[in-house]
């Protein structure tokens, strides 16, 4: 899910927009208004009982919404004998039975927040169907944009986090999956257009000008993945072959007047389609995917399983009104979402908690998406820019929080930068740490083997990628639980042959990490993180590499590492610039023990790995204002026209380069075009 903040353009601090509507209490009405209670996830225990099955049926008036739901439910290990509480919220109760009995009074009870059955009226150790008919709130009335809501004549659902408690009641968590069948009921002028999750498998006309749709999503999901729309909207479809020869109809849906800008979007998910196969081994489970583009969608994009709804914000351009940025961003997040179908949807959260677990994953996979679309250098140097400006600031702010709470009052205060963005990077570190796409690659191969169709933790996917790759990853937790930017200081010096180095001259490089004081995190608490540092050294005069980019790994508080150099440097005929921290290799604060601006100059002029400039840029921009500036004058122009050839090169692949980008780009305009695309990759 993306957030719709335009001031940090995606992924930032999710509105908390609940409240702002006062009702009257009312038998069977809750209102949403009980106490806020803090969760710790230490305390995180499995429910009692377990949903398999979820049949909706929507009847949708101008003046109000009915929702029919049964509910296949059984015990859950050792659950059961105990009451069985569903969350629901703005509902009015009309009907509850279990198994076709209409419960009597004293069987069951509601609150501002739940339904609660009491266990003597269900069946004890087996399982049951509870079916309720319930009254939300008038859609028209929703302004929370969260449950069911309309808005410009459209109705829509939001169900992330907590959303599909003010539709009908549930076990309204994510370590709930269930499958889902649906039936939408509606006026056939004013709703012509009826979408839920899945596949359609049936429609009609009904009486009195209304019709009906009916959907089912063969893959079990949480509840807050679940997803309607229904209105008067038009529409562009394509359709997509998978490696395995799956057929998947694709369709894009917005407001009329929006239609003819809705073409670059089709062709990204296709890219994406593409990319998430040829990277992954991923394909599109299902023979529909839609995506829903409205005028009113606060949450910016929402990964709803096979029908995600978007801002037209983030969805719609053309040549006349967007720009190159507009249009790279539409990419990206069309990409986000659609990668979510995996890691979120296929395999989510155990619970709120291990929010990272899927936003982390799928920022760092639509990163390596966009890279691999242009330049990989551009783009990292965009990505880290907005890290330091707007993760770094909250890092080192009262908010300041690890990209796994340990407790929260509400889940909607961690839609945050640290969880997506810092998130993302701990996942990059994975990435580094097990040689790249290929151990990568294990590691994720390994995930899914173990854990498709379960909502699981942050601890599973970090032994996915140890058991995978057979490395340590005990240590690397700490980045889950440690708030803050940790500092990485670090100091280098030529130091004459010796018996430890077998009479050879080399460079000694001592790396120290700090970690900062946060809140309710002292810095004498802390302990030393698994980092992963990329380092290459240079020759000061030159700029030649003399050492080639090697990674160490500092699971320390501080170590010093050895470089064997030629005896010119030790004779004092050469000198040694380090280019430290290649790639960003770690979300951390750097600082080079001596380092000039003659240096920085160099690094930027002559860094075989470009994106290495990351480590310097900021340095270079802060003393632009206290140092002699003589030695960048001359860089503009060179750095310009370096990172120019680089992105038309575009970014270089595994098992095609930048012929393997131009093949996905020809493949996504074929389809969005209606024609086949080319599986050649």
């Amino acid at each position: 899910m993306m957030s719709s903040a335009p001031a940090a353009m995606r992924r930032t601090l999710r509105p908390a927009l609940r409240g702002g509507r006062v009702s009257l209490p009312r038998r069977g009405l809750s209102s949403g208004s009980g106490a806020l209670v803090e969760k710790q996830r230490a305390a995180y225990t499995s429910p009692p009982y377990a949903v398999s099955t979820v049949d909706l049926r929507f009847e949708i008036h101008e003046e109000r919404t009915l929702v029919a739901s049964t509910l296949r439910i059984s015990p859950s290990g050792e659950g059961g004998g105990v009451d069985l509480v569903l969350a629901g919220e703005e509902l009015r109760l009309l009907e509850v039975s279990v198994d076709g009995r209409a419960l009597a009074a004293d069987e069951y009870s509601t609150s501002a927040d739940a339904l609660t059955v009491r266990a003597a009226a269900l069946r004890d150790g087996a399982g049951f169907e509870l079916s309720t008919l319930c009254e939300p709130l008038l859609p028209e009335r929703n302004q929370t944009l969260s449950g069911l809501y309309r808005s410009n004549g459209v109705y829509a659902t939001q169900c992330e986090a907590e959303g599909f408690r003010r539709i009908s009641y549930m076990l309204d968590q994510p370590d709930v999956m269930a499958t889902y069948a649906v039936r939408l009921e509606a006026d056939a002028a004013a709703c012509p257009v009826l979408l839920s999750n899945g596949n359609k498998v049936g429609e009609g006309e009904l009486e009195g000008g209304r019709h009906y749709a009916e959907w089912e999503d063969p893959a079990p999901k949480p509840s807050y993945l679940f997803a309607v729309v229904a209105g008067d909207l038009g529409s562009i479809h394509s359709d997509y072959t998978t490696s395995s020869g799956r057929a998947v109809t694709l369709g894009i849906y917005s407001e009329h007047e929006n239609v003819g800008k809705l073409q670059h979007a089709m062709t990204s998910l296709v890219k994406s389609m593409l990319w998430d196969e040829w990277k992954y081994g991923l394909e599109c489970d299902l023979g529909t995917y839609n995506i829903v583009a409205v005028n009113d969608f606060n949450m910016g994009a929402m990964e709803n399983k096979g029908l995600n709804v978007f801002n037209t914000a983030l969805t719609l351009a053309d040549r006349h009104s967007a720009t190159d940025a507009d249009y790279e961003r539409i990419e990206s997040v069309i990409a986000h979402e659609y990668f979510h179908n995996w890691t979120g949807n296929r395999v989510t959260c155990r619970s709120w908690f291990e929010l990272t677990l899927k936003e982390g994953l799928t920022v760092f996979r639509d990163q390596e998406f966009s890279a691999d679309q242009s330049s990989r250098a551009v783009k990292r140097i965009a990505n880290v820019k907005a890290l330091r400006s707007r993760q770094f600031a909250e890092d080192s702010g009262p908010t300041a929080h690890p990209i796994r709470p340990e407790s929260y009052v509400a889940i909607d205060n961690f839609y945050t930068s640290t969880v997506y963005e810092k998130g993302a990077e701990v996942i990059r570190m994975y990435h580094t740490l097990v040689g790249g796409d290929d151990g990568f690659r294990s590691g994720m191969d390994k995930y899914f083997e173990r854990h498709d169709g379960s909502a699981v933790t942050c601890d599973d996917f970090r032994v996915a990628m140890a058991d995978a790759n057979g490395v340590e990853f005990g240590q690397f937790e700490r980045w889950y639980t440690q708030a803050g930017t940790p500092a990485l200081h670090a100091r280098g010096r030529i130091e004459a042959g010796g018996e430890a180095h077998g009479g050879a001259a080399h460079y000694a490089l001592t790396l120290t990490q700090s970690q900062p004081a946060t809140p309710g995190q002292p810095a004498e608490n802390k302990l030393p993180l698994h980092m992963p540092v990329v380092v290459g050294l240079l020759d000061a005069l030159t700029g030649e590499e003399i050492v080639a980019s090697t990674l160490l790994e500092l699971t320390a508080q501080s170590k010093t590492f050895a470089f064997e150099l030629p005896e010119k440097y030790v004779s004092g005929l050469g000198l040694v610039t380090p280019s430290i921290l290649r790639g960003f290799s770690a979300p951390v604060k750097l600082t080079v023990e001596g380092e000039t601006s003659e240096d920085l100059a160099l690094l930027l002029t002559h860094d075989t790995v470009r994106a290495a400039t990351l480590s310097v840029t900021a340095a270079v921009a802060a003393a632009a204002n206290v140092i002699d500036a003589g030695p960048f004058q001359q860089l503009g122009s060179r750095a310009e026209a370096t990172v120019g050839a680089d992105f038309r090169r575009g970014g270089q692949q595994r098992g095609g380069g930048g012929e393997r980008a131009g093949r996905l780009e020809g493949a996504g305009e074929a389809a969005a075009q209606g024609r086949r695309p080319d599986r050649e990759l």
